[in-house]
């Protein structure tokens, strides 16, 4: 991501999801949350793709169908951590790369649950403009800013009130890949150090040589 600049990984994932909200067959998944949570450019772009206009160029009609296949995948992501999270059932939730992930407002299991958001200042100040206009679901939302790769995270996470006596459920979804080896360890040892019995940590990754 640039600096100063929302990550744009993070706007491609709420853009699947909203393509995806109402629209698809699995019943388990809905994310009402993805299409308020997205920039004005991206939410036009997504509204384009759902009224369905034929595309006009080469370039529409690529874009098209990555939204569409992008929309598939978070169907299936999104479905399988939700799952994972209502099975751990802790009372502290911790997104790693939060981004613009809407689950503090949209999951009902999480109404005895302190949320803690952790990602990049710049996605996280600019994911808190337009959070306002929904409506809380878990029962305390924190806001953790940290730069993976230059700070403290154990520190971030103990000055926003993170209790590493009680369980937690980690969700480390799409980040890893992007990250240096010393920098993913160096996470791992945090969660390891602050993870109660009962803890459980959820990361979903692609492997780098897929995507090199």
């Amino acid at each position: 991501m640039q600096p100063g600049r929302a990550s744009l990984t993070s706007v491609y994932v709420a853009m699947g999801r909203a393509a995806a909200d109402g629209k698809t067959d699995v019943t388990r998944f809905s994310d009402p949350t993805a299409m308020m949570l997205l920039p004005e450019d991206a939410r036009r772009r997504v509204e384009t793709y759902l009224a369905g206009a034929p595309p006009r160029t080469l370039k529409e009609g690529w874009a098209r169908g990555s939204l569409k296949a992008r929309a598939a995948m978070m169907v299936a992501r999104t479905v399988a951590v939700d799952d994972a999270i209502r099975a751990a059932a802790a009372p502290q939730l911790v997104i790693l790369g939060a981004g613009l992930d809407g689950r503090a407002w949209r999951m009902s299991e999480l109404r005895d649950v302190v949320a803690f958001e952790v990602d990049h200042p710049d996605t996280q100040r600019d994911k808190r403009t337009r959070v306002s206009s929904l409506t809380q679901a878990a029962r305390e939302v924190r806001f953790v800013p940290v730069d993976f790769e230059r700070d403290d995270l154990e520190t971030a996470l103990a000055s926003a009130g993170h209790d590493p006596t009680r369980p937690t459920t980690w969700v480390w979804e799409g980040v890893v890949m992007y990250l240096r080896r010393r920098d993913i360890e160096a996470t791992l040892q945090v969660i390891a150090r602050r993870s109660a019995p009962g803890s459980r940590l959820i990361i979903v990754y692609v492997a780098p040589a897929l995507i090199s």
